[in-house]
């Protein structure tokens, strides 16, 4: 393998790893407060979360690179705090993997706390546990495997985005340059050992993750037959 190839298998498990944990932080909470609303807008909120499952990643990429650029808002906001710009960096490509890898971290959470046994909740409540308490003591050991399968699934869809950060970032090696877009660039070079090589280690690490994912998965699915069966 290339040092490149090294530096792009780096830069790919480092944007997959933030990228994973950040949504971890971001869609717990919101997860906990959507499962737990039913008004009439919730259908909409639902939706809204879902629609990177559904759009084309090019046409994501492209309102994002728009909204990325220095005359917008947001653009020019992130210049004067940073001193450089969004697109075309990496912290762009975090922002944009945050948007794309949402539903896939955001819809085993729902799942996990619309599944959680209310009894646990209502003696919690009786014993006297704050919301803040029964937030950190209660729900989050319930849900530790669905929390491990959201994390599983952000991570190995992060791992393999192509289009939204070839969009967004471009192919600037060592800032945006990710495993996809170099393995790209080895098929386009007609460097076939090389994309080979590359190929078998991203199915490697594609394929751990889903091993996980399943292994969690199926612990969760335990849990929830045991309180079934209770």
């Amino acid at each position: 393998m290339l040092e490149t190839d090294f530096t792009a298998l780096f830069l790919t498990v480092k944007l997959a790893i933030i990228t994973s944990v950040l949504l971890l932080i971001i869609c717990f909470p919101i997860a906990w407060l959507l499962s737990n609303y039913t008004g009439r807008l919730k259908p909409y909120f639902e939706a809204v979360i879902a629609l990177p499952l559904v759009l084309p990643p090019t046409l994501l990429g492209f309102y994002l690179l728009v909204a990325f650029s220095p005359n917008t808002l947001l653009g020019e906001f992130w210049q004067s705090l940073t001193g450089h710009q969004l697109a075309f960096s990496f912290s762009g490509i975090v922002l944009g993997s945050l948007i794309y890898s949402l539903p896939f971290v955001m819809q085993p959470l729902l799942v996990g706390f619309n599944q959680v046994n209310s009894q646990y909740n209502n003696a919690a409540i009786a014993l006297g546990f704050s919301a803040t308490k029964r937030f950190f003591y209660l729900l989050i050991p319930l849900l530790k495997s669905t929390i491990l399968s959201a994390f599983s699934l952000g991570f190995a869809h992060t791992l393999g985005e192509f289009g939204l950060v070839l969009m967004i970032g471009g192919n600037i090696p060592g800032e945006t340059q990710v495993v996809s877009i170099a393995l790209y660039d080895h098929v386009e070079a007609l460097n076939y050992q090389a994309a080979h090589e590359l190929s078998l280690i991203l199915f490697a690490i594609s394929f751990a993750c889903l091993v996980l994912l399943f292994k969690f998965n199926r612990a969760s699915l335990g849990f929830r037959g045991s309180n079934a069966a209770s």
